[in-house]
C-alpha cells in the first residue's frame, strides 16, 4: 500500500510541477501576470545574454530530445520503473523550463511594437488562442497518460497498463503537430517582439522543426504503414486547403499514441 501511494504521489508531483512551469510561461511570455516577465530584469552584456539564453533553450531541447528517444527510454528503465518512465520525463522537463524561466537574461530592445488598439488585442487574442490549441491537442489524444498520471494509477492498482490508441481526431486530422502548431502561435503572436522574445521564438522554432523528425522517425518505426499512409494524408504544421484523393484513408485506430514527447 505504501509503495503504491509513493508512486501515486511521485506522478502527481511531477504533474503539478509541471502545471506550475506551464502557467508561469504562460505569463512569462507575455510579460503579464508573473514577476519577472520575459524582458524584465537587469539588462547586461548583449553578447553573454545571447550565450547564456542560448544556451538555456539549447539544453531544454537536448533534454527533451534524449528522454523521448526509444533507446533511451529502454535504457533509462533499466534503473526506473516503467510506470514511472513518463512522469520522470514530464518532472525533468518540467525542471528545465524552470531553470530557463529563472537563469533567463533579457533582451528588451523592440524588435516591433504593434500600438493600435485593434490590431493588439487581435494579436493578444492569438496569442491566447495558441495556448488553448496547446493544451485541447492533449486531451485529444490523452491528456493523462501524455504526462504520465494513467501509468502511476495503473501501476498502483496492479493493473496492466494498455497505451491510447492511435485515434485521429479534429485537430489531428487537419495537422499531424497540433501541439506544436500551439507553441508556433504562441512563439510569434504578440504585439511587442523584443529582441530577447525573438531569439526566443527563433529557437523555438527551430527546435520543433527538427524534433518533430525524430518524433516522426520513432513514430514510423513504432507503427510501420498505418502512420506513413497518415504522414501522406496529413501535413505536418499547414492544414491543406483541400484533402488530398486517392492517397489513402487516415487510419482512426492503429493500436499507438499520436504523440510521444509532448
Amino acid at each position: 500500500m505504501t509503495r503504491s501511494v509513493m508512486i501515486v504521489g511521485y506522478g502527481v508531483l511531477a504533474y503539478l510541477v509541471f502545471l506550475g512551469a506551464f502557467a508561469y510561461t504562460m505569463g512569462f511570455l507575455a510579460n503579464a501576470f508573473v514577476p519577472r516577465g520575459i524582458d524584465d530584469g537587469a539588462v547586461g552584456a548583449v553578447w553573454l545574454a545571447v550565450l547564456v539564453d542560448a544556451g538555456l533553450l539549447g539544453l531544454f531541447a537536448l533534454q527533451h530530445t534524449v528522454m523521448a528517444r526509444p533507446a533511451f527510454k529502454r535504457w533509462w528503465t533499466r534503473f526506473v520503473p516503467p510506470a514511472l518512465e513518463r512522469s520522470t520525463f514530464v518532472l525533468a522537463a518540467s525542471l528545465v523550463l524552470i531553470l530557463l524561466l529563472a537563469q533567463w537574461r533579457p533582451l528588451p530592445t523592440p524588435v516591433w511594437t504593434v500600438e493600435a488598439a485593434v490590431p493588439r488585442m487581435l494579436l493578444w487574442a492569438t496569442y491566447a488562442l495558441g495556448w488553448i490549441v496547446v493544451v485541447a491537442s492533449t486531451f485529444l489524444i490523452d491528456h493523462f497518460e501524455l504526462f504520465g498520471l494513467r501509468q502511476v494509477v495503473a501501476r498502483a492498482r496492479e493493473r496492466r497498463h494498455t497505451p491510447p490508441p492511435f485515434r485521429v481526431t479534429l485537430l489531428y486530422a487537419f495537422v499531424r503537430h497540433p501541439i506544436m502548431v500551439g507553441f508556433l502561435i504562441v512563439f510569434w503572436a504578440t504585439p511587442d517582439m523584443s529582441q530577447g522574445r525573438l531569439l526566443f521564438a527563433a529557437l523555438g522554432t527551430a527546435y520543433i522543426v527538427v524534433g518533430v523528425r525524430f518524433e516522426e522517425h520513432d513514430l514510423r518505426a513504432q507503427l510501420g504503414e498505418p502512420y506513413r499512409r497518415y504522414e501522406a494524408e496529413v501535413p505536418r504544421f499547414v492544414p491543406r486547403l483541400r484533402r488530398r484523393h486517392g492517397r489513402g484513408q487516415v487510419p482512426v485506430d492503429v493500436g499507438a499514441s499520436v504523440a510521444q514527447d509532448g
